[in-house]
Parts: structure tokens; sequence; C-alpha cells
């Protein structure tokens, strides 16, 4: 008799497992396609409550948790992408992506919960507290951000980058993650902190400076030279809703607010606060700004009024959803499946980053005569983390086709490891600065 060799067919294996997979759905919804958003919010649902739960249980931030969840559900994990019919890893950012099949529909919820993230922070700061950190604010922002964007142009040409993607990269790197931050904050109980407030105050100089920078970088990538006329323009616009937010803004919408409430519905109340919300976040994006500088100047707005409590409050539990949308999705993103080809390159850039963020914000604090302490926790806050301004910087290069494609999963790949990193150094500040400050005293 024959001997027949004993050789397993690891593709007849897939194809088996794939067809098992795709009937057990089919059975399970058979009026519901795998390919349908639905089925993907499941898959972050379910996997994304599993992981977080693990991550309480280990005591470490949920951020973390909401980023390994996602970067379970994409590229990172090749268990799914083998047995799953879903095509295998992708590095389409609007096609499929691992288990995932139809993200550019994910994209829309997480940009929602970065609105209700910055609207509901926007009610812990009232005008007062806003005014009272306003010039701080642009000085140590505006000297961390182009400071850390010098240093970090030469160091991406010393590492052999060229011209135009050392500059993308540097200016992308440069802006620190403000959905990453507050939402680090938050959950550490720091967001009322004095120095909490000085961060924000910088976040927000920061995100009208990407804004700028986006529109410099095109104009430098297709034609060759800043524009001076749309740099102005977008610093008027700026300045022009801020102000008219606290003079005019202030007058109008928290009487409105506090009659919706004396009406005591609060489901009429919710209605009107994230109208008032989603209203602001369109009128910022409208005027060329960022969506997230709208969101928190409604909540600054929604605080002025008797209200502000229970509209919180009212808000709270929808932001929560839409955020740990917003941060598994920012894990599945990445196609961090390439990790071996950049991770030099990444890490020595999130030295001179990090390194550079927390030197140039401690400058700016130490020129504005600010205490110690607080310009410690500011700069250890703000040091690490990039993400959704730095992402769309690289974005918007790579779809002009101004630099390289390979910019983008970089940044993903530094995205992800300075969101893993950022409560460990807010940590290590909480155990140093105390310290110093018994020195001094």
């Amino acid at each position: 008799m024959q001997n027949i060799p004993l050789q397993i067919d690891s593709s007849g294996i897939q194809h088996s497992l794939n067809n098992t997979v795709s009937s057990l759905i089919e059975q399970i919804t058979p009026e519901l396609p795998h390919t349908t958003f639905v089925t993907d919010l499941a898959f972050i649902m379910i996997i994304g409550a599993v992981v977080t739960l693990a991550f309480f249980k280990i005591k470490q931030p949920l951020i973390i948790g909401y980023l390994f969840a996602g970067m379970l559900l994409g590229p990172l994990s090749p268990f799914w992408s083998w047995v799953l019919p879903a095509g295998g890893p992708s590095t389409d950012v609007i096609g499929g992506v691992g288990i995932l099949s139809d993200i550019s529909a994910l994209n829309l919820f997480a940009e929602i919960g970065v609105i209700l993230l910055l609207f509901v922070i926007g009610i812990e700061f009232p005008y007062a507290k806003i005014k009272s950190i306003g010039r701080v604010a642009i000085g140590v922002g505006t000297i961390g951000l182009f400071s850390t964007l010098g240093v970090l142009f030469y160091a991406a040409s010393a590492l052999g980058l060229e011209f135009m993607d050392a500059l993308f990269i540097a200016a992308a790197l440069s802006i620190s993650s403000t959905a990453i931050i507050v939402k680090l904050l938050e959950e550490m109980g720091k967001i009322k902190k004095e120095s909490s407030i000085l961060v924000l105050g910088i976040l927000i100089v920061e995100d009208v400076i990407a804004v700028i920078l986006i529109s410099s970088l095109q104009s430098i990538a297709l034609v060759g030279s800043v524009s001076i006329e749309s740099v102005v323009v977008v610093v008027m616009v700026a300045t022009g809703l801020i102000v008219g937010t606290f003079t005019i803004g202030t007058r109008i919408i928290p009487p409105l607010i506090d009659r919706v409430a004396a009406a005591e519905h609060r489901e009429i109340l919710l209605l009107s606060v994230l109208g008032v919300c989603f209203g602001y976040a369109l009128l910022a994006n409208i005027v060329g700004l960022s969506v997230a500088i709208g969101a928190f100047l409604a909540g600054v707005l929604v605080a002025e009024s008797k209200s502000a409590e229970v509209a919180k409050l009212l808000s709270s539990p929808i932001k929560d959803m839409f955020v740990a949308i917003f941060f598994i999705s920012v894990g599945a993103l990445m196609d961090v499946s390439q990790l071996e080809n950049y991770i030099f390159v990444a890490i020595a850039l999130i030295a001179v980053a990090t390194g550079m963020k927390f030197g140039g914000n401690m400058l700016g604090n130490l020129i504005f005569r600010q205490k110690r302490g607080k310009a410690l926790r500011s700069a250890f806050t703000l040091a690490a983390p990039r993400g959704e301004f730095s992402i769309v910087i690289v974005k918007v290069g790579v779809d002009i086709g101004a630099v390289s494609a390979f910019l983008f999963p970089l940044v993903g790949i530094i995205s992800i490891i300075t969101a893993f990193i950022s409560p460990f150094l807010v940590k290590a500040g909480d155990k140093i600065i105390p310290a110093i400050e018994k020195k001094d005293v």
C-alpha cells in the first residue's frame, strides 16, 4: 500500500475556517451581512468591554484598554485576520481593517466622541477660569510647540528623512493629543486641578496652531511658500470666535439654557445642550477651525448657566460611549503589522519629541513665572501624547502626494506608543514633584 504523506494544507484549513465562520454569522444574523456597520459595532463593544474590564482589574488606565482592544480588532492580531473572512490586514484607512469592515463609519462616531469629550470638559471651566490662564497658555503653548517642531525637523532630517517628510512629521509630533490628555486627566481625577486648567488652555492654543500649520504645510507643498494671508485669516477667525463667545455668547446662551431647565424636563434639556454643543462645533468647522475648539467653547457657555451640573450629568453617559469608540477606532486604524520596519525611527522620534515637549513647556512656564510644581505637572502631562491632529497632518500630506506613504503607519505607531506611556509619565510626575517641592521648602 502506497504511503500517503500526512501534510497539512494550511490554505485549505484557512478556507474551511472562513466558510465555517461565514456560515455561523449568516445563521445568527440572516438579514445582517458581516460587512455592515452594526456587526463592526458589536465586535467593538463586546471586545472593548472585555478588554477594558481586564485593564480595570489590573488597575491600568482605561484609555490603554481602549487602545489595546482596537489593536486586537485591527492588523496587530493575526488570529482574527486569519480566521475571519475579512480579507486580512489592510493599510487602507477607509476600507476593511483586520476584523472590522467599515472603519469610515466608525470614524464618524469617533469624531462625535471627541466633540462630546471636549464639550463635557468645557463645562468644568467657566469663563473666569479660562480668563485667568489665557495669556500664560498662549505663551507656554507657542513656545513648547515651535521649539519641539524645530528640533524634531533637524532630528528627522538626521535620521535620513526627505525635507517634506521631515517637515510634516515634525509638525505632526509637535502637537499634543487633546482627546488623550483630557481623558487621562479625567480618569485620574485631576481635571479640576490648577495645573490641569493651564494644560487645557495650552491644548486649545495648540489646536488653533495646528489648523494654521495644516494650511501652511499645504501651501508649502503645493506652492513652495507659506501663505501669510491664510495664517492671518486663521488667527483672526479664532480670535473673533473666542471673543464673540465670551462677550455675546455668555449673554445669550446661558439664560436660554436656564429657561429650558425651568421646564424641569430632562430630555428637553439634554437635547438643548447637545444642540448648543454640535451647533458650536459646526460653527467652528464652517469658519475653518477644529470642531474640538467649538465643542469646548460650547461647554464653557453651558458652564455659565445655573443648570451646568445637570447638563454635565445628562451628557456624560453619551460621551463615555462615543469616546470609547474613538479610542478603540484609533487602535484599530493603526497598521502596526509593519512595526519592525519603523520601530527604531519611531523610538528615536518619540524620545526627541517627548524630551523637547517637556523642556519647551518648562521653558515657557519659567518665562511666565509659573510655580515649579504647576510647571512640572503641565510639562509631564503634555510631554508624550500624540494623536488626532498628528494623524490628520500626516494624512493631509499623504493625500496631496507631498510626503511618503510610510509616514502614516509611522505616526500611527508613535501615537499608540505615546498613548501607552502617557499615564506612566503623569504618575512619575506625581512621585517626583512632591520631593522637589519639599526640597524647595
